[in-house]
């Protein structure tokens, strides 16, 4: 049971009965050590395992663990999430507690009803309202707060309702008055009566206790106040308890998820053991490093129990870092990455495009559906299978009729929209609701892209004509990109938000819109709210095994104003010094020396940011043009030439020169210079040998010719 585990899984494995404290970070081998815990007491006698209930968040990180616990031999053990373990609970002593009356039917959405109680309170909801509505009574009730308290628990937590909050708590009471009346109840009133069943009926508590007696919690920082007050109740005073977690992947505190419970375990259970798995068996050190130097800058209350994990795999490819002029071009480089990444052998399966809004989804899903790469949408619908985008879809096609043919294409955009409530530059309040407003905005903001193309229009005996493009050119382009992209996957590469991410992880992943405004959002406002938003940059980059790239387009299409790189990316410093570079990631200075010249790539276009990529003129990863013959022969005159000068042969130039030498072939001063750490006393000493050996000279007629001088 102990073989194969580092000291520090050891030690929580082998850690005395009582509260046990595992800060397991991103790849840390976590489900191992939990599920070797509790085998390793099972098996050793000291608990059965039918007298353990262990408790996680997703029904597949429970079906793991249940999987990972028979293969050990440990018999018997419940592993459940917390809504499962409750509804098990709730069923089995419902006649007892109803006394013969049957269980109320359990509510599997609650947007119907809150609609309903939004109607009867003079609240005007539709289904986008209802949906953020009942997020809000979700938070309220998973908060442990009732609808009077509403008001000032919205403000207290800084919530952005969709309504007044008066209002919002209005419709909460209304919502629970209905559920009573049609004797239904919703997940929280589930948890709330597994609660009572224990805290108010002797007999109730009594069995369940003798049953569970040893629990285990993992992602212990995504609890909330009433899954945290159930497990209280369950544990009863008692104290054998093992939680697990990463304040670091804090990123659900909208929902009412808080890391206070794990952050304050070891206070609040003094005799509590605390371990550390920082051993990283997922990334490589690259990937590690970066991640390490994201999550170095965080402050707040997560901030204390920041774990700095240590590489375990073999080094491998450095995380890249690309700027690019546009969005379009950022997505088709990305695009093509991902074609070039599965020809040379890499699964699609295991290849993720990962995104801060799911409203970028749309613009991947095309460029992915044009290079025949196949795809995959985790966690929400295809963009243009979205119900706002089909109806606002329909709302552009009537305005073909309607809005006049000479009005400008993004203008008639605006208008079509707005039929339907929406307002550029307004984003309402509530998550659903600016959801599907961001998602309309994306459709505005592939009309600003469309209308830069001119519509070719033929005006008969082959000729045509170039004109600026209409509403109906554009709605046509919008259908032929949802036809496109209703194409069956099985099996592709994932498009997903970094939030739908969270315990997952791919062997190469791109982190894509990593500028200011997206990441972090321009709606986190305060200090905590910027917190969460670094940690899910740091949950991104740890979803990475082998392969990351980092990038953002300095403009939405070609124009407008610039973007500043995400602030969580680590600042660009030489190698060497100690600094995050180490980790691989070439960033940009928050205040860039406008002296210095950007170069991009001459084959893909990126803006090339480490010194050695700039002396290409290329990406690491862009295919290399080198002519070998010449830089044989470049080789040979620079051992000749450091002879001659009696110095080393990197004097006279480096080895990556001579491959920017080799690949670019200059054949004039202006040529020459451009690549990075030439200047003129080089161009002097060397420009013509250089220009000689590139025409197809060799060493030796270059040493004939000095020497007849």
């Amino acid at each position: 049971m102990l073989a194969g585990l580092d000291p520090d899984q050891r030690k929580a494995v082998t850690a005395p009965a009582g509260p046990v404290c595992i800060l397991a970070g991103a790849g840390t081998g976590k489900t191992r050590a939990i599920t070797h815990r509790i085998a390793y007491r099972a098996i050793n006698g000291e608990i059965s395992g039918r007298h353990v209930l262990a408790v996680t968040f997703t029904a597949r990180a429970a079906a793991e663990m249940r999987a990972r616990l028979t293969a050990l031999g440990a018999a018997g053990v419940q592993a459940r999430t917390f809504h499962s373990a409750a509804l098990r609970q709730v069923r089995y002593f419902a006649p007892r507690l109803l006394e013969g009356r049957a269980m109320p039917e359990l509510l599997e959405s609650k947007a119907r009803l809150v609609g309903l109680a939004a109607a009867r309170v003079n609240v005007r909801a539709d289904r986008t309202g209802a949906r953020d509505l009942a997020a809000e009574i979700e938070w309220s009730k998973s908060s442990l707060v009732e609808p009077g308290e509403y008001p000032v628990a919205a403000a207290k937590a800084l919530r952005e309702p969709p309504y007044d909050p008066a209002k919002v708590a209005e419709v909460f009471a209304a919502y629970e008055e209905l559920k009573r009346r049609q004797g239904v109840i919703d997940f929280e009133d589930m948890l709330r009566a597994a609660v009572w069943g224990i805290e108010e009926h002797s007999d109730v508590a009594e069995q369940i206790r003798a049953q569970y007696r040893h629990f285990v919690v993992d992602e212990y920082q995504d609890v909330n106040p009433l899954q945290q007050r159930l497990l209280e109740s369950w544990l009863g005073g008692r104290d054998d308890l093992t939680v697990v977690g990463d304040a670091s992947q804090t990123i659900y505190s909208f929902t009412g998820a808080t890391s206070a419970y794990l952050i304050d375990f070891p206070r609040q259970r003094r005799d509590a053991v605390v371990v550390r798995l920082v051993r990283d068996y997922r990334s490589t050190p690259q990937v590690v490093g970066l991640a390490n130097a994201v999550i170095k800058q965080a402050r707040g209350s997560e901030a204390r129990l920041r774990l700095e994990l240590v590489g375990q795999r073999p080094a491998g490819a450095e995380p890249e870092l690309k700027i690019f002029p546009d969005e379009p071009g950022e997505a088709a480089a990305v695009a093509r990455r991902c074609k070039e990444l599965i020809g040379t052998g890499t699964p699609a399966s295991e290849i993720a495009v990962l995104f801060r809004t799911n409203a970028q989804s749309e613009t991947y899903e095309k460029v992915l559906a044009e290079a025949e790469v196949p795809y995959v949408v985790r966690g929400a619908e295809r963009f243009f299978e979205r119900a706002e985008v089909r109806r606002a879809m329909i709302a552009l096609r009537s305005a073909t009729r309607s809005i006049s043919g000479e009005t400008p294409l993004v203008e008639a955009v605006v208008e079509a929209l707005s039929a339907l409530g929406w307002a550029r530059g307004q984003p309402p309040a509530g998550g659903a609701a600016r959801e599907q407003w961001e998602a309309l905005a994306a459709l505005v903001a592939l009309a600003e892209e469309h209308a830069k193309t001119p519509a070719i229009e033929p005006v008969g005996d082959g000729a045509a004509i170039q004109r600026d493009p209409s509403l109906s050119d554009f709605v046509a382009e919008l259908q032929r990109r949802a036809e496109q992209q209703h194409a069956p996957t099985v099996e592709g590469v994932t498009l997903a938000s970094l939030h739908s991410a969270k315990g997952l992880e791919w062997d190469a992943v791109f982190l894509v819109g990593l500028s200011d405004g997206t990441l972090p959002t321009t709606y986190a406002k305060t200090t905590e709210q910027i917190e969460e938003e670094r940690r899910l940059l740091y949950v991104g980059v740890t979803r990475a095994r082998q392969w990351l790239w980092l990038s953002y387009g300095q403009t939405r299409s070609g124009g407008g104003r610039a973007r500043r790189p995400c602030r969580f990316l680590p600042q660009l410093e030489r190698r060497g010094t100690g600094g995050p570079e180490r980790a691989g990631v070439s960033s940009v200075s928050r205040k860039p020396d406008r002296r210095s010249k950007v170069s991009s790539c001459r084959i893909c276009g990126a803006t090339l940011l480490a010194g050695a990529d700039r002396k290409l003129g290329r990406c690491p990863t862009c295919p290399s043009d080198i002519d070998q013959d010449l830089y044989d022969r470049l080789l040979d005159w620079r051992r000749r030439t450091a002879s001659e000068l009696d110095v080393p042969a990197y004097v006279v130039f480096t080895d990556a020169t001579l491959v920017a030498l080799a690949e670019r072939k200059p054949g004039t001063p202006a040529e020459l210079l451009a690549i990075a750490g030439i200047g003129p006393r080089k161009l002097g000493q060397y420009g013509a040998a250089v220009f000689a050996l590139v025409a197809g000279e060799s060493p030796d007629d270059l040493a004939q010719e000095n020497f007849e001088n």
